[in-house]
């Protein structure tokens, strides 16, 4: 069992002045390394309208090395500018993924499009940065990765990682709508595909992770880690319906695997759950583990699926 030690929020996205575009949620922490800081990518969202619907950018903030409770800065405008006209990122870009490529960032990330029977749709676009990760422009107008037969809508949580030369994207794909209290809610299990350069894919086209809790499980941001001649995968999950409370609400899970196909799921082993109170005691989400200077951290996701911003976890101990 891993044991991850709580070390408390980082960064709360109501304190944020001066960005209109800016107002809640710091949601899907994402790194990426610099010397002298850390830039940790996520996803915001201004008020709703006056119809109650919201947009989805995202941002970063960078952190000092030293000092990970220590903001340097914020970006002043998102990353990436929203679709145009029906196009599959025209409402919103979340939740997104980076590595470096080069001299170029590489960012993956759901597009989201507005629907008429259902609240929305989304698929996964990629987008090249020039100028260190500060901003972004996608590579065409379309997904890299779009529905398909065996994957017919909900096309999400993109984390992307490349493993001996090959490019290796793990995401969400929707199996199916629920009508719960006359609201349609999505279910959705973890997938992945390979790429031999990070735009053209081949999908495993199989659900990698077995359901716990109930067959309709919904898993999300699966983050995938090497360590110790095995690969090591820590996801979310919760319940197909009510889950945004505390009873059926997100939690944090583990598998691990020795080939990145076959997974084998022991969410005994996550070493981390929601605290008694404060601001992650009803749910915990969208974990991302990453080393640093001899350390390894978990950043993740609070109540409300990362409303009030993003904490931090340091592993007590080794992977193994």
């Amino acid at each position: 069992m891993f044991t991850w030690k709580k070390l408390g929020k980082v960064f709360a996205p109501e304190r944020v002045e001066g960005r209109s575009w800016l107002k809640e949620f710091a949601q899907a922490p994402a790194t990426l390394l610099f010397d002298d800081f850390v830039r940790v990518y996520f996803s915001c969202r201004p008020p709703s309208d006056e119809n109650g619907q919201y947009v989805s950018y995202s941002a970063y903030v960078d952190l000092d090395r030293t000092d990970l409770f220590k903001v340097l800065r914020i970006s002043g405008q998102p990353i990436l500018s929203l679709g145009g006209l029906g196009e599959f990122d025209e409402f919103g870009t979340y939740p997104v993924s980076v590595i470096r490529d080069g001299q170029d960032v590489r960012a993956y990330y759901a597009g989201w499009t507005r629907c008429e029977s259902v609240p929305f749709n989304v698929a996964i676009g990629c987008a090249i940065s020039k100028d260190e990760g500060k901003t972004f422009k996608k590579l065409g107008n379309g997904p890299v990765l779009g529905y398909s037969l065996d994957e017919p809508f909900v096309l999400s949580g993109p984390k992307i990682r490349r493993f001996n030369d090959i490019w290796y994207l793990w995401y969400i794909a929707g199996r199916k709508w629920k009508q719960v209290d006359g609201r349609a809610e999505p279910v959705y299990k973890i997938r992945m595909a390979t790429s031999r350069d990070g735009i053209h894919w081949l999908k495993l086209n199989k659900d990698l992770i077995e359901s716990r809790i109930e067959e309709d499980e919904a898993q999300a941001s699966p983050d995938v880690f090497y360590a110790n001649g095995k690969y090591h995968m820590f996801f979310s999950y919760r319940y197909s319906s009510h889950y945004r409370g505390k009873e059926k609400g997100y939690r944090i899970g583990y598998a691990s695997s020795l080939n990145l196909t076959d997974w084998v799921r022991d969410d005994a082993k996550a070493g981390i759950d929601v605290s008694e109170q404060g601001w992650d005691a009803e749910m915990i989400s969208y974990p991302h583990v990453f080393e640093l200077d001899g350390a390894i951290y978990m950043a993740y996701l609070g109540d409300q699926v990362g409303r009030y911003g993003f904490g931090l976890a340091v592993l007590d101990g080794t992977f193994e």
